[in-house]
Formats: structure tokens, sequence, C-alpha cells
């Protein structure tokens, strides 16, 4: 019950009441008197309680509770009131005449002393009380209002009576007796005097500052509000949270200095005479923290009486909330301003430590175990721990070090074992839980790449986290580890773009938070230093290699080994080279985009210089890097208009090295010779503040620049460039950095250098119209590119698209293709999204037909996987699609229409994650009916090969399926559904199969069509009924004209009108011509089995078809040949369907087509080709349907390079329908002709996982023939092992710790910068043992464009290495798992040559005493692990044998979540099996607390186990499954359950824990999946059943405290899941997940029963389910 505003006292710090100003009872006194019952005593009421009410306490408290005024005024005025209290203060010893003298009487006087000796009675014995109050009671018969007045009553005797030590114990012993008869209520008397106290401190500190204002000359008052009894007032900085939660927080998890609310309510002071604030102003601080300290002991000793009954959880959760605030706000001092003094140290005094005794022992007493009134789970995310000034005080200090215990318990179930598995691998993104996907938005909102645990374990990542991580610490080497990586293996700059911050400086103030972002300026300006030095070691490392290797040998034998020499080092130098060019692309990129502080960043480069790093000054690349970026837009404004413009210039400077070369001729020495005089020019040219400062030396040496390009040029603007000696090409290099306009005119002088011809029309085109065309020279080379500066990159770019798009003479393929290489050479820099660009440069351009089929040539054969790197196919697939929209209903425009459809196909086929088909996620797509289809067949790849990768994902597939089949009727044949993955199969299970329907259609109009075919078809058929039938004919009629003419062709084959079927088919619309394909298909499907029915031979009618699909394709090119393969190959639920494409593949006509491409194209890499292109004749190319009435030549296009992407297709649904023996001849067919498809990397990858044990050997090989296996990393051994005669026997685990060290070495993020790697400069005795190893330099972007990075790479060849063997999964992965279990001792041994006995004098055995010889433990060392330790895997990675051993089971567990469910669940057999035949699990002879500590100890994080060689094959095993885990989608998640299942029935504590440790984890993963949680959880809920329950029976009984962490860890994890993130101060367990809880309680002992009695769905026991909305408006 709260008390009234009648009720209401302030503290006067003697502990008596001040004076009311007014009664409200005097105006009625005499009604009053009337009321009023014989009383023991008559007193007067006058200053025994505060009566005047405030006005504004009034307004709100009635806002708040509208039935409390009345109520509280009725508790007032009843009768029985005077009486009670004349009662209690006879029994306190206050009468009215001493209460009188003392309220009225006069201030005592400073220098006069008065001693009065007061002669008042003695209070009755306490044993009295008892008797005299239940006489009061019997008179009056409503006992329940009569047991409120009481409450109210003695609420405001504690407030008044705290500091008088006797009074209190009365008041303490009234309470016990009162509550022996059951008159008190303690769920409404308890909040009700907590907020009453709460408004007296409050009252307090108001008090203070009004002292304060009105000793200063001004008067004040401020109104309050009286809190209800969830909300917890404060004086000081305490954050209040939601009422919705009854725990609130004190601080934010993972925060422990958030920023917090200031209080809102205070209670007014009644208004004072200027003496009486004087008077109290000068009260000391002393009496005032007495007075507050004894009534907060005195409410405890209160509470403890309390809490010795049953009390509500509601009451339970207000008393915690106010002991926490007591608690976390001791320090703060009820003060005035004239005595602060922050100076001043300040101690706890008895008083304080006193009531904070009380405090604790009320918060020990609602969290301990037995009765477990709070869980103590509250006091961990309470923030308790985190406050700043504990106090010297024992009893709190072990609260708060057993709260910190208990945390850190919890948190490793939250956390995986080691955290080195969230550093990124940059092909494994996933999709930020809660982001908004809408649609090319969704690359945007990734996975961080880095997290970190906050203090309760949970995954915390982002911009505000990413700031406060301070230099030096483990998270910042992380967070660089993470940098490292990315410039050596350079991710898209869609990834960059998603992770880094903007430079503070370049930051917009309005500016939002980035989600995801999670590097700092300050991080990728030490990341891009250290690469900086790593590229001056790298090339200071080669060129002495080459001295070393030319020291070696002897006079004699130098002649004779200079072209020895040349074929060793020339790679290793252009590999250098190449690097820097690889870096200055993303250099540029970063600087451009204002990811670095340029002027901070040059502060910082030279501080490392003077610090001694001479590895940055070994060469002059750090002046090329500062002349490529010098003419950013940022950069120049730094050199401009920063006030530090001057002193950054003469810096800049500094970093000029004066070297000569001993190779003056290589360009690239050429290039750094004289880069500081470029430099000096375009300073000189930017600033003339600072033209003192330039090198006069330099600025000379630019004269020889102008000097070679007089010469060079002849003063021509054009230059050979096919004819360019080494020299050339480097002072052409320098020209670019200092004269890009010029050198840009002579290149497009080049290119145009052939003049221009006219194309002459075409004999179905009678247009007066002039085509010029620009006459072929060679495409510049991509050597000599590669050495231009990005600021003629980017000038040559924009000049070409302005003569390639806008200007009147058609571009020669060598301008398109010098335009592709230079976007190839310079992705970062250079990108740009060419529909966007030139829509925005001129609206008009994509409207000529000339244009955009230049465009989508370019993209779809030349930079498909240039926009696959960079995440934008999705966008490109909307803006494709809506101009096909427009497209497929417009006549005769064929070309164009069936270019974008084709360019639509490969994007489809390129994108391997979750998409959908429309931006707007709205109404049913603008696909075409073929793409509809082939977007069904891709999301079935997708889904099979890579999983959903996440639970929005999972809520909206149905969505995005169901806008797919809107516009489509096809049905997937049962062969076709059989290796769709289940949940698509599912869906599509109930669609009806309209292909009968189709034929009765067909039946019904034949009659009309063949009539129309007969006037249309026959050869002396009127020309003039062409347009009628064009214009006059219905559609359903017009797309059954293909069929009609099948049929008229079948009984009349010699006798059709080709040219008037032609043209009628090149006058339909695109979408009408695809309707024709389909349903002639069906009719010939149909007539083909009819005829079968009449007893002609198979042979003869499949030759019949055959001929007749010439005559439609190759004979008269009637029809697109890739739209009708793939209408047959839908169709393969007719045996005949599949047999006549496998006969069209076969025919003599579309081999030779595939040849002569083949012949015209060159090499499949385009940009290697240095001749000569040969334009293909349109028609020839495309074939009379698609070039009908076109006049615009093709550059790239062909009728044999559309079934790029169909040829694929049909291979997977001929092995769908078995047929094993076609697929493989079409491949054999056709292998040399997948080199050219874009995508064939993944195309190999993803049919070896999509029909992964249903692949014989000998069609695994012809799948790998469809690579160029010369540049793919396979393992040496690979191909031994996949022809192998032998096919039974599983590789050595050699082999696949070769793998797994390939990934360590290429795909796990670095340990640290001295490993000696990919990436990573040698050892010195490694460099000089053998000069010939050098190590492998980053790949360019254009030789990796599938998959586009170098990691992308390593790890899909491993993928791809794993499907190809021909041994079972089970074999592989236990290979695997034995490696993993046996990894520490194994290199160990490797390490120390074969030393043995390591780690067996650790105090945790790793292996069983001698004897134990059946024990099956996995620490057994390297003998029995299978590995060839002479390798010496530890000497070939840099690391030591610790890192290298926990590397390698992060690589493990990488590797195997990119493989398919199969091998999934053998994981799972495999790893419970280790588990559960681990010693400490099998030995009975080791006690229950030896298994539980050593069990303990393995599940740490196992970099721990590896520095002392204590490794175990649980632990191992554990992480082997926590780094799978993180990078499985979360579809697959599904299957995890399999390894608890394969644990069960778990009979230990041991087993128990390992369930949770191995679980645990995951569990936040699912916080957003509500059904898959549910599952999971419920799951671990059994196994503690198992060893918990009811009718369980454990060898040795274990206490409920045993696993006080598990308890807690399930608190945690409820709330996580309620909130959908980490936990916050008003998170709370979702309504089922309690249920759940309850119900699986209901099952397990009483004593682990009572711990989770508070995540039930029950408001009568559980402080969550009481204030849950969903309960409480159930009980209400």
């Amino acid at each position: 019950m709260v008390p009234s505003e009648k009720d209401f006292v302030k503290i006067n710090f003697d502990g008596a009441a001040f004076k009311k100003n007014g009664d409200i009872a005097s105006h009625n006194s005499d009604a009053v008197k009337m009321m009023r019952a014989p009383t023991p005593t008559q007193s007067n009421q006058t200053g025994l309680e505060t009566d005047q009410p405030n006005k504004r306490l009034q307004q709100q408290q009635f806002q708040q509770r509208p039935s409390s005024s009345s109520s509280s005024r009725a508790q007032h005025f009843h009768p029985a009131r005077p009486a009670i209290l004349d009662l209690f203060n006879l029994y306190l010893g206050r009468s009215s005449r001493h209460k009188s003298d003392d309220l009225v009487g006069e201030p005592p006087n400073k220098t006069q002393k008065r001693v009065t000796a007061i002669n008042k009675e003695l209070p009755p014995p306490n044993e009295q009380f008892l008797n005299d109050f239940q006489q009061i009671q019997s008179q009056f018969p409503d006992q329940e209002q009569m047991r409120v007045v009481t409450e109210s009553i003695l609420i405001s005797l504690v407030v008044q009576c705290c500091s008088h030590a006797p009074r209190a114990e009365f008041l303490l012993f009234a309470l016990r007796s009162l509550c022996n008869i059951g008159y008190i209520n303690w769920d409404t008397f308890l909040p009700s005097l907590l907020s009453l106290v709460s408004s007296a401190e409050s009252s307090v500190s108001q008090g203070s500052q009004n002292v304060a204002a009105v000793t200063s000359g001004t008067s004040s008052q401020s109104g309050g509000v009286l809190p209800s009894t969830n909300t917890v007032p404060s004086t000081t900085n305490f954050q209040l949270s939601n009422p919705a939660s009854p725990l609130p927080s004190i601080h934010g998890i993972g925060s422990p200095a958030q920023s917090v609310a200031e209080p809102s309510s205070c209670t007014t002071l009644s208004p004072l005479k200027s003496n009486d604030v004087i008077y109290n102003g000068q009260q000391s601080t002393t009496v005032r923290e007495n007075a507050i300290s004894s009534l907060r002991q005195l409410s405890c000793k209160i509470i403890l009486i309390g809490l010795e009954s049953n009390l509500k959880p509601v009451t339970h959760a207000d008393v915690f909330n106010h002991m926490m605030n007591w608690l976390v706000n001791w320090d703060q001092k009820q003060q005035g301003p004239d005595e602060f003094d922050s100076g001043k140290s300040w101690k706890p005094d008895k008083a304080l430590i006193e009531w904070l005794h009380s405090c604790l022992d009320v918060i020990w007493l609602l969290v301990e175990d037995n009765k477990c009134r709070v869980p103590f789970y509250e006091l961990i995310r309470s923030g308790l721990q985190f406050i700043e000034n504990i106090p010297d005080d024992e009893a709190l200090f072990t609260l708060i070090l057993e709260i910190h215990r208990r945390r850190d318990m919890m948190a490793t179930h939250m956390q995986m074992l080691d955290q080195h598995l969230h550093c990124p691998t940059f092909g494994t993104p996933r999709l930020l839980p809660q982001a908004t996907i809408s649609g090319e938005q969704v690359t945007n909102m990734r996975y961080s790449p880095i997290t970190y645990p906050s203090v309760l374990g949970e995954p915390l990542h982002g911009e505000e986290l990413a700031a406060s991580i301070q230099r030096g610490n483990l998270d910042w080497e992380r967070a660089l580890r993470c940098l490292r990586h990315a410039f050596r293996n350079t991710p898209s700059p869609d990834w960059w773009r998603r992770v880094l911050l903007l430079a503070p400086c370049h930051r917009q103030h309005a500016q939002g938070p980035t989600p995801g972002a999670v590097f700092t300026s300050e991080m990728i300006s030490e990341a891009t230093i250290d690469r900086i030095r790593y590229q001056n070691a790298f090339w200071d490392f080669c060129y002495s290699r080459r001295s070393i290797f030319l020291k070696s040998c002897d006079e004699d034998m130098l002649v004779d080994l200079k072209g020895a020499e040349m074929r060793t080092f020339a790679p290793i130098k252009t590999n250098c080279w190449q690097e820097w060019l690889i870096f200055s692309d993303v250099f540029f990129f970063l600087m451009k985009h204002g990811c670095i502080d340029f002027v901070d960043f040059v502060d910082k480069l030279v501080s490392r210089l003077q610090d001694g790093d001479q590895h940055i000054l070994r060469t002059n690349h750090v002046t090329w890097l500062f002349a490529q970026i010098i003419r950013v837009e940022l950069v120049m404004n730094a050199l401009n208009m920063d006030s530090r413009k001057v002193e950054t210039t003469k810096k800049i400077l500094s970093f000029h090295k004066e070297d000569r070369s001993s190779d003056p001729n290589n360009p690239q020495s050429i290039l750094l010779d004289f880069i500081s005089s470029c430099q000096n020019l375009r300073i000189w040219s930017l600033n003339t503040s600072t033209r003192d400062y330039l090198n006069n030396e330099q600025l000379q040496k630019g004269k020889q620049i102008d000097e070679w390009w007089r010469q060079g040029g002849k003063g021509e603007r054009i230059m050979d460039y096919m004819n360019m000696d080494e020299r050339s090409i480097g002072m052409f290099w320098v020209v670019s950095y200092t004269m890009a306009q010029p050198a840009c005119e002579t290149v497009m002088s080049w290119l145009t250098s052939a003049g221009v011809t006219e194309i002459l029309p075409g004999p179905n085109l009678q247009s007066n119209e002039r085509v010029m065309v620009m006459q072929e020279v060679s495409p510049l080379p991509i050597s000599l590119l590669s050495g231009f500066s990005i600021n003629l990159f980017l000038k040559l770019a924009f000049q070409m698209e302005e003569s390639m798009f806008s200007g009147q003479v058609v571009p020669s393929i060598a301008m398109v293709e010098t335009y592709v290489r230079i976007l190839l050479i310079a992705p970062h820099a250079l990108f740009r999204s060419l529909l966007t660009l030139l829509a925005q440069r001129n609206q008009t351009s994509l409207s000529k037909p000339a244009a955009s089929i230049l465009v989508f040539e370019i993209l779809n054969y030349r930079l498909l996987s240039v926009y696959r790197y960079q995440g934008k196919c999705k966008g490109l697939m909307y803006d494709v699609t809506k101009m096909i929209g427009t497209l497929k209903g417009k006549r005769g425009d064929h070309r164009l229409f069936r270019l974008a459809e084709n360019l639509c196909m490969n994007l489809l086929l390129s994108i391997r994650e979750f998409f959908f088909v429309k931006r707007e996620h709205k109404g049913p797509t603008e696909f075409t009916e073929t793409l509809n289809r082939l977007c069904v067949t891709n999301l079935a790849i997708i889904i099979k090969t890579r999983g959903i990768a996440e639970v929005e994902h999972l809520l909206l597939f149905q969505t995005m399926l169901d806008q797919i089949l809107a516009t489509s009727q096809h049905t997937w044949s049962e062969k076709t559904l059989r290796y769709f993955p289940s949940i698509l199969r599912d869906a599509l299970a109930g669609r009806i199969d309209k292909k009968g329907l189709a034929i009765q259609e067909w039946q019904l109009a034949e009659t009309t069509v063949i009539n129309q075919c007969t006037q249309l078809l026959t050869l002396s058929a009127d020309p003039t009924y062409v347009m009628t039938y064009i214009n006059h004919s219905y559609f359903q009629h017009r797309k059954y004209l293909c069929a009609g003419a099948w049929i008229f062709m079948y009984s009349h084959p010699e006798s059709i009108n080709t040219i008037h079927l032609g043209r009628v088919l090149r006058e339909f619309s695109p979408e009408e011509v695809t309707a024709n394909i389909y349903t002639m298909v069906d009719v010939l499907l149909h007539h083909f089995n009819l005829e079968l029915q009449r007893g002609r031979s198979l042979q003869d009618l499949m030759l019949k078809a055959c001929a007749n699909l010439t005559f439609f394709i190759w004979t008269h090119e009637l029809l697109p040949l890739d739209i009708l393969l793939l209408a047959l190959i839908d169709r393969d639920d007719d045996p005949q369907a599949l047999r006549i494409v496998i006969n069209v593949l076969d025919s003599k006509e579309l081999q030779q087509r595939v040849k002569l491409y083949l012949m015209n194209r060159g090499p499949s890499e385009h940009w290697l080709v240095t001749g000569t292109f040969k334009r293909a004749e349109l028609q020839k190319a495309l074939g009379s349907h698609l070039s009908w009435k076109e006049r615009y030549p093709t550059f790239f296009d062909d009728i044999a390079a559309r079934l790029l992407p169909v040829i694929p297709l049909i291979i997977f649904r001929l092995i769908e329908n078995d047929a094993i023996d076609a697929a493989d001849r079409v491949l054999q067919l056709y292998s040399p002709f997948l080199h050219y498809y874009p995508m064939n990397f993944t195309f190999v990858r993803d049919i070896l996982a999509y029909f992964y044990g249903h692949l014989p050997g000998k069609l695994i090989l012809r799948i790998l023939n469809v690579l160029d296996v010369k540049k793919i990393p396979f393992s040496e051994s690979f191909p031994q092992h996949i022809n192998s005669a032998n096919a039974a026997i599983c590789p050595p685990l050699d082999y696949f710790a070769t793998l797994l060290l390939g990934l360590v070495n290429h795909v796990i993020p670095p340990l640290n910068n001295n490993s000696s790697r990919n990436g990573q400069v040698p050892h010195k005795a490694q460099a000089t043992s053998n000069p010939t190893n050098a190590p492998e330099g980053q790949k360019p972007f254009y030789q990796i464009q599938d998959p586009g990075t170098y990691t992308q790479l390593i790890l899909e060849t491993a993928v791809i290495e794993i499907l190809s063997l021909p041994v079972t999964a089970s074999q592989i992965v236990s290979s695997l798992v034995q490696i993993v279990v046996h990894i520490q001792p194994t290199l160990v041994q490797s390490s120390n040559n074969g030393l043995s006995g390591v780690g067996q004098n650790s105090v945790l055995p790793t292996s069983p005493p001698s004897g134990g010889g059946g024990s099956t433990d996995s620490s057994l060392g390297a003998t029995r692990s299978g590995i060839n330790t002479t390798n010496n895997f530890v000497w070939r990675s840099g690391y030591t044998c610790q890192q290298l051993s926990c590397l390698l089971i992060q690589a493990c567990g990488l590797l195997l979540a990119q493989l398919p469910p199969e091998f999934h669940i053998q994981l799972y057999i495999e790893a419970a099996r280790v588990i559960k035949e681990s010693w400490w699990l099998t030995d009975g002879k080791r006690s229950v607390g030896e298994l539980e500590s050593t069990v303990c100890y393995a599940l740490l994080d196992p970099t721990w186990a590896a520095q002392d060689n204590t490794s175990t094959a649980i632990g191992n095993v554990v992480a082997l499954l926590h780094c799978f885990f993180s990078n499985l989608p979360l579809e697959w998640l599904e299957g995890t359950h399999l390894i608890i299942k394969h644990l069960r029935p778990v009979t230990s504590i041991a087993a128990l824990r390992i369930a949770f440790r191995i679980m645990g984890p995951l569990l936040p993963r699912l916080a957003n999946a509500h059904s898959l949680f549910s599952k999971t959880l419920s799951l671990l809920l059994n196994v503690m059943v198992d060893v918990f329950g009811k009718n369980s029976q454990l060898p040795v009984p274990i206490e409920a405290s045993e696993i006080a962490d598990i308890i807690d860890f399930l608190h945690h994890i409820s709330h996580y899941e309620g909130q959908g993130g980490p936990v916050q101060s008003s998170s709370k367990p979702r309504a089922e997940v309690l249920a759940l809880i309850g119900r699986a309680a209901e099952s397990l002992r009483p004593d682990i029963h009572h711990l989770l009695s508070h995540l039930k769905a029950d408001v009568n026991c559980s402080i969550y389910a009481a204030t849950h909305p969903k309960f409480v408006q159930n009980t209400n």
C-alpha cells in the first residue's frame, strides 16, 4: 500500500518531524472529534503528522493512481487512526505537550544554554502493546481498513523515529508482534516503506539545495513526485530503468561507465522562514548522513523481518532494486554546496558501515539458494561490481568478488573457445541479424569481420566499441591482424566500406553510426604503415636474394647462368612490383573515401621512421604512393588549406631516397628514379607558399621528362605502344604522373589511329543512316597499362566512356578492351556502375539501342566478375530486369532483349547467397518465364551448397518463392525435385502440374492454328497475309505458331515458307517468341510420344525431330538456341527431351560454331591478348533472327557465347536424371569451351557439392577438366589421390594436414608479422637456404576473377579437393578429427625432430597412465596420429607449435563448414565418439571432483593449453566444433543437435558440462531464430534432466550449487533471446521461453527446480512472469 500524501513526512535531522504549516483536519475539527472513538490517551495530533500535501504531488499521484487519492483520504479520516496513533505515541514515549514544545520553541541561542528537566511518564511495557492494540482492533469491524491505517501509521513513524534507538527498537517489536497475528501485509507495507524512504532521502537533498539558494538571496521551490513502488529514485547519477522490468540494471551490460540520466523526481520542502533556513543550513554533514544511515538501517531490519514471510515476487524485486540503488550510490553524501570539497578524501563512518552491512544482509538473504527469492543472476547483470568507488569494506568486497566469480563462470558458456575464430576469410560473409533487408542494402549489412566479448560474454561489435579499443591491447592487435590480412588479400571495396569508419576530420556531424564498422582510422593508418614496411622489406628481400645468387657463382659461370638468373628472379621482381600496384589501388581508395586522415598519416609515417624503422625508406615507393594520391581532393585540400600544410609538405618531401638502380633500363626503376621529380613538380603547381621547400635538383630533373616527351612524340600526339622498349615504357609511366592529359590524348590517338570505315547495310535494311566504325588496332597491353598513374586511368576511363557511349562513331574492340583492362587493373579506384553512370551523365544515352547493346556486351562478357567482386550483382540484376520488363512486350526488338536476358542469366548464376527478386519485395517478378525457372534452380543450388545464412532469409523465403511462381506455370519433375533441398522441395510439393492442361489447350486450338499455318506457311501463301496475321490473330493462337509449324513440317517437310515464318517470328515480341518455344517443346514431345504409340521407330522419330530442330536453329536461324535448350531440359519429365538435347549438342553445326568462336576469341584470358581483335560479321555471330534489321556491330556477343550459362544447367539436369554417360560426353566435348565461362570455378565447386555422393570418379575427373588445372592451387598429391587405382584407400593424414596448413598460411589471418607465409617477409635463414623457393606474391584481381580473392580461391580449392576424393565423407571427417585430436603432440614432435614424452609431466595428464593401453584418449603422440613428422609443419608455417596447433584447428573447422551437410553429420558422430571414449568419462577410478576439474580445464581456451603442452582431446574437439559453428549458415545449425543426441544419455556432471560448453555459444547466434533457439534450449534442458532428473541416480551426490554457472547461464541466455541481442536493463525473457523452461524444470530434482523457479510462467513464484505483460494481462 502506497502511503497517502497526508502521511508524507520529511525528516528533521534530530529524528523529529517538521511542524506542519496547516492542518486540513482543523477545518472540520468537530466532525473529526465526533468520528473519533475512545482511546486510552487523548492527545493533540498537531505536529505528529504532516498533513499539508504538495499540489504537484497530488496532481501527479492522481494521474498515476486514479483511486489512490480517495483511498488515502479515506484512510486519513478513518475513525481508528487517532486511536492507533495515540497508542503508538504512548509506547514511543511521545507526549503531545513535549512534542509541541519541541516544535514551536525558539531555536537555541548560541550564547545561552538552558537546561530543562522534562518530567514525563515512562511508556508502558512493550508486552502490553499487543493487548492494547487488540482492544482498539475489536472496536472496528472493517479489519482490512484497520490494517491499512496501521501500516500507514507505522511507515510514518519509521521515518520519524529512525534516529531514536529505543523508539526504533519498539517499532521493530511492534512489527514483529503485528506480523505474528497476521496483521501486516508485507507485500504492500515494504514497497510503501521503501518508496517513502526514497522520497525522504530526496527531500533532504532538495533541502540542501534550497538552503543554498535562500542563503544566496534567492528563494525557490521545486515540486516532485512520489515514485511508484517499481521506481527507484536516487539522488545520484543512476540510470532509471524501464518500469516493465522488475529488476532494473544499475549499469548497461558490457559498458561499466555508461552515461546515465539524472533523477526526475524529488520532494518539495515546505516554505520556511529565513532564520529557519539559516539554522537548517548550519546543520552538520555528519548529522544529515547519520539520519539517512539510521533510516536505511532501520528499513533493512524491517525488511529482514518481512523476508521471514512468503512475499510476492514483485515485492522481492522492489526490495532488491532499492538495496542495489543504495549500494551503488553508497558514497553520495547529502551535503550542502558550501560544504563540498572535492579535494578532500572521505571515509565511510560507523553509521554508514552499519547500514551497508544491513543492506548486504538483505541482499544475501534475497539471493540465497535455499529460498532463491531473487536469482543471483540479477546481481551479475546489475553492474554492482563496476562501481567506481568501492569502500574499504570486507563484506561488500566479498559480494563483489562473488559476483565477478559467477560472472566469469557464466560468460564462459557464451563464448567460443578461441576468439581468433571471429577474424574473416573474406570468403564466408554473413548478414547481420535484425538488419533491414532491402535489395542491394543486404550487401552493406554483413556481420562485423571481428567481434569482442562483453563482460557477460555477449558478442559485441560496431562503431562505439571500435572507438573504445585502446592502442596496444589484445583487441587492438586482433583488429590489426584482420586489417593486415585484408591488405594481403584485397577484399572488395564493398567490404572496406562496411567495416571502416571515416576519419574524424572527414565525418559529417549529423552522420549516424555505421552498422558493422569496427575499424577506426587510427587502426587502418597503422595497418597501412605496416603494409608499406612489409612491401619495402619484401622488395629488399627479393633484390638481396638476387645478390646472394650472383655471389654464389664464380666468374666462369656468370655468363652461362645469366639466362637462369633471369628465369629465377624475373618472376620475383614482377611479384614485388605487382604487390605495390595492388596496394596502391587500395591505398587510393581508402584515401579518396576519407578512411585515412592524410595529415595524421604522414605524421605517423615520419614518426615510425624516426623510431628507427628503416624499412620504410629502403626505396622510393613511399614517394610513389604519395604521387598516386596527390590529386585526390581530400589530399589537395590538406596541402592547400590545412594549417599544417607547410609542415606536411616538408615531411612528404623527406621520404625521397636517392638510390640508383642496378638496372637503369627497368621501367619500375626509371619510374622510381623520376618519381620525386614528379612529386616536386606537382607540389610546385599546388601551392606557392611551399615552393621554397622544394628540391631544385628534382625540379630541374623534370626537364629530362619534357625532353624525352618531345623526342618520343616527335611533335605528334601519337606513339606506337606495341613497339616500345623498356626505357620508353618507364619514361611514359613517368609522363603519366606529370602530364596526364597529354598522355591521355596520345593513348586515345593510338586507339583511333587506324581511322574509320563504314558498315554496309545488310540485305534487310534500306536505311540511309551511315554507321561509321573505328578500325582495329592492338589494345594497350596490360604490362604497359599497369604502370600508369591512377590519375591517368581516371582520365582515360572518362574519355573512353564519352567516345564509346556518346560518340557518333562505333568504337573499336581495342578501345573497349583497353577500357576493360583499366577497370580490371584498379578495381578499387576505378569501379563504376555503368548503367548508373551513363544515366547520370546523359539520361538519353541508354535510350539509344547502340549504347545499350555495348553496355550489355561489356557487362555480360567482360565485367561480370568485377560486379560480383564488388557485390553489385543484385543491384545490376534489378536494373537490367526493369529494362527487360519494358522490352519483352516490344515487337521486333529481339537482339537487345535476348542479350539482356542472357546477362540476367549470368547474374542469377553468379549470386551465391540468398537474394530477393525485387527491390521492393512486393508483387510478382518482372522476370521472363526463362528467368523465373532459372531463379528457382539457382535458389536450389544456393540453399543446398551454401545454406540459408540468416533467420530473416528463412522468414522471407516463402514470400520470394511466391513472387517467382506468381507468373510461372512450370512444375519441376520428380527427378529434379529429389535433389532440391528439402525446404524448397516441400514448398513446391503442392504445385499442380499443368502440362496436361497445356496439351488440352493445344488440342482445342490445333485446328485453327493449322489453318492459319496453311495460309501463312505454304510456298504459295499470300505475302499480304503476313501482316494480317501479325496484327489480327489472337495471342492464344499466336503462341502456337511454332508448334503448328512443327506439325506442318512433319507432314510437308519440303514445302514450308520459311521467309514468312521468319518474318512473323521477328515481328513478334520477345515474350511471344518465348511462349512459342515453350509450347512448341510441349507439342513436340506430345507428338513424339503419340508416334511412338503408333509403332514408329524411336530412332526414326529422333532423327526426324533433330532434323526439324536443325531447320529451325541452323538452316534458317528462326529461334534462339539457348532458350530452346532450356525449354527442353525443363521437360525432363519426358525422357525424349534430354535425348533431343544430347543430339543438339552432338550436332556438327553446333560444334563447328563453338570451334569458330574459340578460334576468333583467342585465349580465355582476354586481357593477355596483344594482337588485333577481329570483329565477327553481325549475321554470322547472331543469326538472322537476332540480326534482322540490325546494323550496330557486335563486339563480344555470339550465339555460342550465349550457351555459356546454359551448358552447366544441362549438365545439372543430366545428372539429376542419372544420364551420367551423357553428362560425361557433354563435358568431354565442351570442357575447352567452358574455360571461357566466367564462373567455371564456382560451377565446379557447386556441382560437386550439389551431387556429393552421387558422382562416379570418372565424371568427377571430367568436371575437374573444366578448370585450367595449372592455374588452380591444388595440392601436389591431389592428382595422385583422385587417379588412384585403389579408390577405397583414404589419403594419408599427411595429405589432410598439408591441406589445412595451406589454409593456415593463406586463409586464416596471421597471428604476427614474422611468420613465413604468403604476404610475410620470410625468415633470413629460410631465404638463404633455397634461392629458388621465393614466396608467392599477391595475385591481381584479373587473374583470380572467379572466385574473386586469393583467400576464397585457396579455401574453395580445398573444398573441391575434399569433394573430389573417392572416399566416403566418414573417412575424410575421421581423418580430419584425428589430426585435430593429436595435433599438439604431433607438432611438438615435429618441432623437436621426434623428441617424445612432451607434456607427460603436466599436472593434468593428457594420456592415461601406463597400463592403460585400452584407453582411446586422443593425446597419444604423433605415432598414433599417422602424420609424417619429418615434413616439419612447424618450420613450414613460420609459427611456433603452440600457435600452429590452434590455427590448424580453426582451419579444420572453417573447411568443414564449407562442405555439404553429409560431412556435418559425420563430424557430429565422430566428435561424440571421441568425447564419449575419453578416459575422463570412462575411468571409474577417478573421483567426481577430479573429473569435473579436468573437464573444466579442458574446456578453457585451447590456446592456454597449447602454451604448456597440455592440450586435450575434448578441448581440441570442442574448439573444432566452435570454429565449425561460427562459420555455418543458420539453416545448417539445426543439424548441430545431432552431437548432443549422440552424447546422450548423459550420466555425469562432467558430460553435462561438455554438452553445455559445446552448445552454449550457439544460443546467442540463435537469439532471433526463436524456433531453433527453443529447440536447442530444450535439448540442453533434457540433458540436465538426464543428470539431475527426479529419477536420476548419480554415483556420488552432486549439490545444486555445483552447477550455479549453468543456472546463471540459463537466466542470461533467456534474457538475451528476449532482447534479441545484448542484455539491457529492460530485457526480459519471452513468455514462450519461460513456459519451456518451466515445463522442463518439473522433471528436475527439487533443489535444481528451485533455482529455476523464476524462469517459469508462474506469476506466483517468478519475478519475470509477475511483471511480464502477457502474464500480467492474463492474470488481470
